[in-house]
């Protein structure tokens, strides 16, 4: 099941989520962490969260199985004027244990609806080229309109190719 967390959710919730964000890095899940990353660190950066979420400029759902949490996607909406059609999709997470079942498509969709659900008609993301997450986003619709390369670590530190896509909503 997809709920959507509010800002009072978010703190019960950390634990989970910082338990699927360190899971996801150490099975090379490129999420901006290195695999160092531990529980505290992956908890804080949640954490850090919590005004954007409480104010509704990032919105984050989770996806629970027997009260663990095993999915999580965020979407972050343009607070510029000249911008307010537009919002981002990040930090799509299933755990590895969960994955293959189209959940990861699921979150997506969860998050392209509430998106169209307020207005906006572009939704942007990045992901490392020729990872799992890139060929779901191909499936799915979205438009892959450049490649840097070297643009981000992954979790081991080497520079890897970074996929910018759009989806234009209806």
């Amino acid at each position: 099941m997809i709920a959507r967390l509010t800002a009072a959710d978010l703190p019960a919730s950390v634990p989970g989520l910082a338990r699927l964000l360190v899971d996801s890095v150490a099975d090379g899940a490129s999420l901006g962490f290195l695999a160092t990353l531990d529980e505290p660190a992956a908890a804080a950066w949640w954490l850090a969260h919590e005004p954007a979420v409480a104010e509704g400029s990032r919105v984050v759902w989770v996806a629970r199985a027997a009260e663990e949490i095993v999915g999580t996607v965020s979407l972050t909406c343009e607070a510029k004027p000249n911008g307010r059609h537009r919002a981002e999709v990040s930090k799509l997470m299933v755990h590895p244990d969960a994955r293959g079942h189209g959940l990861g498509r699921d979150l997506l969709a969860t998050a392209e609806a509430a998106a169209a659900r307020t207005g906006a008609t572009l939704l942007l993301l990045d992901t490392e080229t020729d990872s799992p997450a890139e060929r779901l986003y191909r499936v799915t619709g979205w438009t892959r309109y450049g490649i840097v390369p070297g643009y981000a670590t992954d979790p081991g530190g080497t520079p890897r190719d970074c996929s910018f896509f759009y989806k234009r909503l209806a």
